[in-house]
């Protein structure tokens, strides 16, 4: 049995996440608003077998980065997760712009969400300013963090169980409904909605290249297991157990949950087209349950929504002071935020990303120009953070064999390799080109500057790095394969 935390350094967090929080917070991470509301939008985009194609392709895609994230983070189990590998295996300036870019993407990422409270919380409670709910959360959720890692873990663990139960009774209640034992009288509705009008694949490859971006941005925050890899009571366990779960239940919760809207709603449903937190009254979850004749169904999925919400700028929390926190340990960011109090947790680098979130969030006030452009320089970094593991794993693996290691010595094997960080960096870059493909095509510059706006950014971190400390990618023989103990 691992010891609760690390001696041997002066300043660590505690390894005290077990196998089940793991586990949730992978799940959790992933399943959010992407599923309970923006679903419908790509349904109504793609059709129904568009919507299935871009999210069984994008899901295959989190299948090898898992896998992928988790040959290394078993061999070496670090807080600083892809960040650190990129800097290890392949160019120091590469784990530089990856740990930066990681970190301003969630700490943006949790105002984002702490906004997004208010106008859930609007559904009951329209006459009080939206600010004060989001000041509220955002205390709360600090609060969670500043405690101790195992009291973040257990809120995301219950947080995360409310979600699950939710798609679980959705699915039943769906089956139910598309075979006729429930919801309303007359013939049962089978699969007849996906052969209306030009279902099932509506636009073509473009609609579908278009929903394979709602799809990715739906999966974001699975790669948040590779963060909680440094606080892991026994990584070398609980990450393989962690990804084979998570993998199996993912597809089976986005991929049915859409199949159910797809069979019950029409694509050509008006109801689909929302894709935002106030669009909860036209959820297709909300839809779906009506239907059946639950009357309080928006009630209830707004409750839901909320708690994906939480869960959401939890997890952005954590993994954001976390990313700073190893920075600080590799001497890439400000020593400050190394430091770490009696219980584990590193408060400076827990403030200071508060404190991002905050400016963020009354940006969305008072300004609400900068708050848009914010928003939207973090919208690839996700991507660019999935790519970077992708190459990262790709080079470890190479490195590996290259200075005389046999397979056997890891303890958990990414499948088909190099099958998948191929995919995964083919996909990827496809997701980011496909970002906004009518920007391509007018040549719209504007709309060029706020779609890809995270790709220049990451490009000047990685030049200013590589320019000031003349760094180079590292050859396979030298690159450190030292793993790092924690007993």
């Amino acid at each position: 049995m691992a010891q609760q935390h690390i001696d041997h350094e002066q300043g660590s967090v505690k390894r005290e996440l077990k196998t089940r929080h793991l586990s949730m917070i992978a799940l959790g991470g992933s399943i959010g608003t992407g599923l309970f509301v923006a679903s419908g939008s790509a349904i109504s985009t793609a059709g129904p077998g568009g919507a299935l194609i871009a999210y069984i392709g994008i899901g295959l895609m989190v299948y090898f980065l898992m896998t992928s994230l988790g040959e290394m983070a078993t061999y070496i189990p670090v807080s600083g997760s892809f960040a650190t590998y990129a800097g290890r295996f392949v160019d120091p300036a590469l784990g530089f712009a990856m740990g930066w870019n990681y970190w301003f993407n969630w700490a943006i990422t949790l105002a984002v969400d702490v906004s997004t409270t208010a106008i859930v919380m609007h559904f009951w409670l329209p006459h009080i300013p939206g600010w004060i709910f989001s000041m509220f959360f955002l205390a709360v959720i600090f609060i969670i963090n500043a405690l101790s890692v195992r009291s973040f873990g257990e809120t995301e663990y219950w947080l995360s169980i409310i979600k699950v139960v939710t798609v679980i009774v959705f699915l039943i209640v769906g089956f139910l409904t598309i075979f006729g034992i429930m919801g309303g009288k007359g013939p049962a509705i089978g699969l007849h909605n996906f052969t209306i009008s030009k279902a099932p694949f509506v636009g073509g490859i473009p609609a579908i290249l278009s929903v394979f971006v709602v799809a990715g941005f739906s999966f974001q925050g699975t790669e948040l297991i590779g963060i909680t890899a440094g606080e892991s009571a026994t990584p070398e366990t609980s990450i393989p157990k962690a990804i084979k779960q998570v993998f199996w239940r993912i597809l089976l919760f986005y991929i049915l949950a859409i199949f159910v809207i797809a069979a019950i709603l029409p694509y050509t449903s008006k109801d689909l087209l929302g894709s935002g937190a106030s669009d909860v009254a036209i959820s297709p979850f909300t839809l779906v349950f009506r239907r059946v004749g639950l009357a309080s169904a928006a009630s209830v999925i707004n409750a839901v929504i909320l708690t994906s919400v939480i869960s959401a700028a939890n997890s952005g929390m954590y993994a954001s002071t976390r990313m700073l926190w190893a920075m600080s340990k590799q001497n890439i960011a400000p020593k400050i935020f190394g430091r770490v109090n009696g219980r584990g947790v590193p408060v400076a680098a827990l403030l200071m990303t508060t404190v991002v979130g905050l400016f963020t969030f009354l940006t969305g006030i008072w300004g609400q120009r900068i708050y848009l452009f914010l928003v939207s320089a973090s919208g690839l970094t996700g991507f660019i953070a999935w790519l970077g593991i992708a190459i990262s794993h790709y080079r470890f693996r190479k490195a590996f064999i290259a200075q005389g290691h046999q397979l056997s010595e890891l303890k958990y094997h990414a499948k088909l390799f190099p099958f998948g960080p191929i995919l995964a960096m083919v996909l990827g870059i496809l997701v980011i080109i496909g970002q906004d493909l009518h920007a391509v095509k007018t040549f719209d510059w504007q709309a060029l500057g706020v779609s890809y706006m995270s790709v220049p950014l990451f490009i000047i971190l990685f030049t200013y790095y590589k320019i000031r400390y003349k760094t180079h990618m590292i050859p396979l023989d030298e690159v450190d394969l030292t793993k790092i103990h924690h007993d």
